[in-house]
C-alpha cells in the first residue's frame, strides 16, 4: 500500500509597496483592494501601513493561506482594474515582495 502525504501549503505574507506622489490620498483605492481580495479563497487579513519618514511610501501587507491564492487575486482582473485607478497617484509601479511564514518552533536557543 502507498501513502500519500499531502504537503501541506505554507502560509504567505505578501508586502505590496507604493511609492505615492505628494500629498496622494491611497487610503480609499486600499479599503477597495482590501476588501474584494477579502472575497478570495485564501485570503487571511490584511493592514495598511506608512512611512514616517522620508519619501512617501505605504503599503498593504497580506497573509494568504498559501502562494496560488496569491496569484488568484494577483492576477484577477478586478485587482487589475483597480490598480489602474491607483496609477495617477503613484510615481512607480507597485514593489511586491512574497515570504513563506516559517514557523517560530523550529527556532532553537543559542547561548553566546
Amino acid at each position: 500500500m502507498v501513502n500519500f502525504i499531502k504537503e501541506k501549503t505554507k502560509m504567505i505574507k505578501v508586502i505590496e509597496g507604493y511609492e505615492l506622489k505628494k500629498g496622494a490620498d491611497i487610503q480609499p483605492l486600499f479599503l477597495k483592494l482590501r476588501s474584494y481580495a477579502m472575497t478570495f479563497l485564501g485570503f487571511i487579513s490584511a493592514e495598511h501601513i506608512r512611512s514616517v519618514k522620508g519619501s512617501p511610501i505605504s503599503a498593504l501587507l497580506y497573509n494568504w493561506k498559501g502562494l496560488e491564492d496569491w496569484e488568484a487575486w494577483e492576477s484577477s482582473k478586478l485587482r487589475q482594474q483597480i490598480l489602474q485607478e491607483a496609477e495617477a497617484l503613484l510615481i512607480s509601479e507597485p514593489r511586491v515582495t512574497i515570504y513563506e511564514v516559517m514557523p517560530t518552533s523550529a527556532w532553537t536557543y543559542t547561548k553566546y
